[in-house]
């Protein structure tokens, strides 16, 4: 059975030669590189975790091994997931497009909109995977178990209890956040505050003058909340980073090389095949088609803050 089409255009002058998609979430999380991503994971990695107690001891005349080193493990496993879309050619024939397709009856889909569905299916991939990488859970198709689904069920992480976050009282929360890193993490030099769309319009918004903060009617600079123009974000010293896929009133504090993102091949979540089935079984359908594998896993629970 083919994948439902609906045409509803109507031709109203010259074709501007583009579709144009209604906004997607881009995948900032990967594209930012704001975790570790580990290319090439077959089935299963290993990622090992060494923890000591205090190693330093007082000085004896004999070799005294009193130290305990404790090695554990985590398992990054990429979960497989596919795209499978199946288009008639002949649904396209009544559009005012129907002319890229060609005078013959053995005919292809128009041209220009088959460049736009590629880049539209690997867009939707792409906004996905980021909300998988933060807010996934496995139980649904589609989806793997995300950062704050594991977070949420590990009691090593450092919980914060949360409210609804806005402009007003942002700096407050965010301030929660930070007085819970614990201090073998405070200063790391890839300590970042991950934060999702709702609370870094607040802190921008915040940083503006319009918070109940103190920090002055005109913001930063003096300039209100014209002052933003997508430069980085710092609070008490640390990175913020805004990714799309975060739950709306979350927030996590922890370093980016504590995280990890695992695939296969990197290009498998880019490449989208179309294959028109003409010559193979007779039909007039396009099938569209993408498989990838994708996954998430942290190395230490203790020195991930959630505040949720």
């Amino acid at each position: 059975m083919a994948t439902t089409t609906s045409i509803t255009t109507t031709y109203a002058g010259e074709f501007a030669g583009k579709y144009i998609a209604a906004a997607l979430l881009s995948g900032t999380t990967l594209d930012k590189g704001l975790i570790e991503i580990k290319p090439n994971v077959k089935y299963k990695e290993v990622i090992k975790k060494v923890a000591t107690d205090d190693i330093v001891k007082n000085a004896a005349c004999d070799f005294d091994p009193t130290s305990t080193l404790t090695l554990t493990e985590r398992i990054l496993q990429p979960e497989e997931f596919q795209v499978n879309l199946q288009l008639c050619k002949k649904d396209f024939r009544s559009d005012w497009e129907a002319v890229q397709m060609g005078y013959s009856v053995y005919d292809n889909l128009p041209p220009s909109f088959t460049d736009f569905l590629l880049a539209h299916v690997a867009e939707k991939v792409a906004q996905r995977i980021e909300t998988n990488i933060w807010a996934g859970a496995n139980a649904t198709a589609g989806q793997f178990d995300g950062f704050t689904t594991l977070f949420a069920a590990d009691g090593d992480v450092v919980d914060v209890t949360g409210t609804t976050v806005t402009a007003a009282n942002v700096i407050t929360e965010m301030g929660k956040v930070v007085d819970a890193i614990p201090s073998a993490l405070y200063g790391k030099e890839d300590l970042t505050i991950y934060v999702s769309q709702k609370v870094a319009k607040a802190y921008v918004r915040a940083l503006g003058g319009f918070g109940a903060s103190g920090l002055g009617a005109a913001g930063v600079d003096q300039k209100g909340t014209m002052w933003y123009g997508d430069q980085p974000l710092y609070f008490d010293g640390i990175r913020v980073a805004m990714v799309n896929g975060m739950p709306s009133d979350d927030m996590v504090a922890a370093q980016s090389s504590n995280l990890y993102f695992g695939t296969g091949l990197l290009s498998d979540s880019n490449e989208v095949k179309v294959l028109d089935m003409g010559d193979l079984d007779g039909s007039q359908n396009v099938r569209v088609i993408m498989r990838f594998t994708a996954g998430i896993q942290y190395g230490f629970g203790s020195e991930v803050v959630y505040y949720t």
